[in-house]
């Protein structure tokens, strides 16, 4: 689906720091880095549709989680908790969903419906109480948590260690592509705080030309 104006947001205005930081601390970040320069997270303004393409981009590729999301765009024209609501199963299927994927799409909408997610009150809220009133929802895990927290809130500091995406690009650049662990993902990400959410930007962007 194509940014609207109410989703294009300028960059995070720590991005720049975040970069000289990781460009002096990791060897790895001094290479990537300076290959997108003048790129950088583009936060996205809706809450729902942020947690509702995580959710359409669970345990599978980039390439595959967005032409399952341009078809499920096209066919909600708008993808808000109404819009949602009034699907057909059937239809969602033929998008590329799974059952488990409707329903979890189909009960997000309905606590976002409800007012059962407090948005207004994130800003003031640190990532964990955030994570945990999301995992509230079926189907949000913390993986699904953590990437709003990077790519709606702009949270700097936020390590996903559940990505499939982020090990195996750590494995690729680090450990000359054998499999990594969570401890040795954390190790990696000793260098990169506080500002593991750029860290892992660049990370992703090395494995996909394009924009994460």
């Amino acid at each position: 689906m194509k940014a609207t104006k109410k989703e294009a947001i300028s960059q995070p205005a720590y991005w720049a720091d975040a970069c000289r930081h990781l460009v002096k601390k990791d060897r790895v970040l001094r290479r990537l880095i300076p290959q997108w320069s003048g790129e950088a997270l583009r936060p996205r303004g809706d809450a729902f549709a942020t947690l509702a393409r995580s959710i359409v981009g669970q345990q599978v590729s980039v390439a595959a989680a967005q032409s399952i999301w341009n078809r499920f765009a096209l066919l909600a024209r708008e993808v808000a908790p109404a819009r949602v609501l009034r699907l057909k199963i059937d239809d969602m299927r033929a998008a590329g969903l799974s059952a488990r994927k409707v329903d979890y799409l189909v009960d997000l909408a309905l606590h976002f419906d409800a007012g059962h997610v407090h948005v207004g009150e994130w800003a003031g809220m640190d990532d964990e109480a955030i994570v945990q009133e999301l995992m509230a929802i079926r189907g949000v895990g913390r993986w699904t948590a953590e990437m709003l927290l990077i790519f709606h809130l702009a949270r700097p500091n936020v390590l996903p260690l559940d990505d499939v995406g982020l090990a195996r690009g750590i494995s690729r650049h680090y450990f000359s592509g054998e499999a990594v662990s969570r401890s040795e993902i954390r190790e990696v990400a000793q260098a990169w705080a506080p500002w593991c959410s750029v860290a892992s930007w660049y990370i992703w962007r090395s494995l996909d030309p394009l924009p994460v």
